[in-house]
């Protein structure tokens, strides 16, 4: 079941599993434990700079996307019944004016599955949004816009599935394909309502640099229902995380691989064991270079949330020990940038003394990882949503939605904040 942004709140409870949502993947040679020991600290530091933020008042659900023009920022706008999405570009210069993509009274808002936009190498801009079909039944469709003037005009709303039921189509990673192409991964409900045990699935689509489809075809026949989709290109094809579910409910995160053409048999980053009968809402992150990637996540061992990230020399089909993220405990919500140098940097929500922190560290395969360092405060519920991290040459791009005091009615303020660092050299 999707879980409505306006009413979830999830809080420190969250790290006691209970607050969390074809197959089981088959499990990779990773079966360890999760390390939690790590060499000493490598010397590494740098100092985040609060900036301007081109959001305006009423704003949340940011989302960050790299194209060759600059760092993307997106996020949503909400005006009584009335929901935009409107984006920015972090460029030498600045902030540009902010922009409009979408505009709708009938979209379904998650605070773990936002509207994006992103940016394609020849300049076009492609939008994402779910519209809803059935409100009693928190059913949504996936809806794709493109815009080739900088997002002055757009293209007729389009949905890459087809099967017309009322269901769940959400949580959707899009990526640009070899010949300005756009691969599109998402969540979708359309055997949830059928047999004795529901299961979501997640589908793959194709459309070609004149937007005709050309794939529409399963990934996984069972996943976690509400956790996000991460998709990447390496050197050879497409890799894509997300969070599996397994007969006896054991939800770890899983990868699958797009390989001449067909996606090769999920497999498991590392079993957890984590069992839990609900949705966790955390799913994981990628990054990819060449042959090497990272995938961060959360998950929660002896009743306390955890951030872990691993590292990938194959392009995703073998990954190395767990590495965690935070010092105390963790609401998860990660994020990861691969480094020149093989490094990574992650990110995380660290939650210690009753409170929420959006935290960086670097990491390496062997497990050496620098001191944690704040970016800023969050708030524990979900009306915070996810923190994102970007990377654009030697510079970090954060983004965050900052909170206020609920009024008299229970309404939260909120509003996107945004911040750099550069990289030490």
């Amino acid at each position: 079941m999707r879980i409505p942004f306006r009413t979830v709140v999830i809080i420190a409870v969250a790290l006691a599993a209970t607050a969390s949502c074809k197959r089981s993947a088959s499990e990779s040679t990773n079966t360890s434990s999760p390390a939690g020991a790590a060499p000493s600290p490598a010397p590494w530091s740098l100092t985040v700079q609060p900036g301007t933020s081109p959001a305006g008042a009423s704003s949340s659900l940011p989302q960050i996307a790299v194209s060759d023009k600059g760092v993307l920022l997106s996020w949503t706008e909400i005006a009584g019944k009335k929901n935009t999405l409107r984006f920015a570009e972090w460029t030498p210069a600045g902030w540009t004016p902010a922009a409009t993509a979408s505009s709708g009274t009938e979209w379904f808002l998650s605070y773990a599955d936002p509207p994006s936009v992103m940016r394609m190498s020849d300049g076009t801009l492609v939008a994402q949004w779910e519209k809803t079909t059935d409100p009693r039944l928190e059913a949504m469709d996936l809806t794709l816009a493109s815009s080739t003037d900088n997002g002055k005009s757009w293209s007729k709303p389009f949905t890459p599935h087809h099967d017309r039921t009322k269901s769940q189509h959400a949580f959707a990673s899009m990526i640009e394909l070899p010949g300005r192409g756009l691969g599109v991964v998402w969540l979708d409900g359309r055997e949830s309502a059928e047999g004795d045990d529901p299961a979501m699935i997640m589908r793959y689509a194709a459309f070609d640099s004149a937007w005709k489809q050309t794939a529409d075809v399963l990934i996984d026949s069972r996943v976690c229902e509400c956790c996000s989709t991460a998709t990447v290109a390496t050197d050879e094809g497409l890799l894509t995380a997300f969070r599996d579910r397994s007969k006896e409910e054991i939800r770890n995160i899983a990868v699958a691989r797009l390989e001449n053409g067909k996606w090769t048999e999920p497999t498991i980053v590392h079993d957890d064991k984590w069992e839990t009968f609900s949705c966790p809402v955390n799913g994981p992150a990628l990054s990819a270079r060449g042959r090497r990637a990272v995938v961060a996540w959360f998950t929660v061992e002896k009743d306390q949330g955890h951030a872990y990230a691993a590292f990938s020399e194959d392009a995703g089909r073998t990954w190395g020990t767990p590495i965690r993220l935070d010092d105390a405990m963790s609401t998860g919500r990660v994020d990861v940038e691969l480094l020149d140098d093989g490094s990574a940097v992650a990110s995380w929500v660290e939650y210690a003394d009753k409170k929420g922190r959006f935290q960086i560290r670097r990491i390496e395969s062997n497990g050496m990882k620098s001191p944690a360092m704040p970016v800023a405060g969050v708030e524990g519920s979900s009306s915070s949503g996810f923190p994102r991290m970007a990377r654009l040459g030697n510079e970090l791009v954060f983004a965050w939605t900052e909170t206020g005091t609920p009024d008299a009615e229970g309404n939260v303020p909120m509003k996107v904040q945004a911040a750099t660092a550069a990289l030490p050299k």
